[in-house]
């Protein structure tokens, strides 16, 4: 633990107001957003490469984010990175209780059970609906997961996976129609969305996460598109150069080395 302490005195000289860092001093709890959302991708990045040297070092920039907000909390006297870890660590022994706690049988109130009362208590002075604090900052893709795997909790919800893909499919003719028919950008803007809300509840029938699945995704087409790029510089032109016959060739031959 020694070093997690000296990264926290490191936090607090950075953000000395007199001989720490003007950069570190002009950031707030909003600036820090953009940079805590990137350092999450690029964990999530090095996991996908399997580079664990990599994984190290970026897990090492996300615990400064934790670090950074934990000492902004603190020279405003709301809490500290021990109260981070106290507040963690209480919930994992509360949500844990077949674990924690001695005498508890296999009835005991399950994991989702536990969160939904502490949900509840913390809105209990508020008027609010099952969806109320699901985050509105969230990838789109993700919080439609959640919203639907927060219906799904009263049984707003389909059984079975066979009526998900009738959905996708009744949504994709609703964006044929619209188009057929000329309908304004905002209508079509409207049945784009609800044909890629029905896709991400098929990724949580098969408990595959679309967020997950369009980043494999993206970086499969973009490694397609990179070899493209480099077999066309090898034969002396370019992608912009070719036509649309000779694009569609480099594009299967891009998909054969991984087939």
């Amino acid at each position: 633990m020694d070093n997690l302490y000296r990264l926290v005195n490191l936090m607090q000289l950075l953000r000395d107001p007199e001989g720490g860092c003007p950069w570190d001093n002009r950031q707030t709890f909003s600036s820090l957003i953009p940079y805590t959302l990137e350092e999450v991708y690029e964990v999530a990045e090095a996991i996908d490469k399997q580079d664990f040297s990599l994984l190290k070092e970026e897990l090492g920039d996300l615990l400064l984010q934790i670090v950074f907000y934990a000492q902004m909390a603190r020279e405003q006297d709301l809490f500290d990175l021990d109260d981070v870890a106290k507040s963690i660590s209480d919930k994992l022994v509360r949500r844990h209780p077949k674990i924690f706690e001695e005498g508890v049988d296999s009835d005991k109130a399950t994991w989702d059970d536990i969160k939904e009362a502490e949900r509840q208590a913390k809105n209990e002075h508020q008027p609010n609906t099952l969806l109320d604090d699901i985050p509105g900052v969230l990838p789109q893709l993700l919080r439609a997961w959640k919203i639907q795997e927060r219906t799904s909790t009263v049984g707003f919800d389909w059984q079975e996976t066979r009526p998900v893909l009738l959905k996708i499919a009744e949504e994709l003719g609703e964006l044929e129609e619209a188009l057929d028919a000329g309908e304004a950008q905002e209508r079509l803007a409207e049945e784009l969305g609800d044909l890629l809300f029905s896709a991400v509840n098929l990724g949580r029938h098969l408990n595959i996460s679309a967020e997950e699945a369009l980043r494999k995704s993206n970086e499969k087409f973009m490694r397609r598109f990179r070899h493209m790029e480099q077999q066309m510089a090898l034969k002396g032109t370019s992608i912009a150069a070719c036509s649309m016959e000779e694009m569609e060739e480099a594009w299967q031959a891009a998909k054969l080395p991984e087939s």
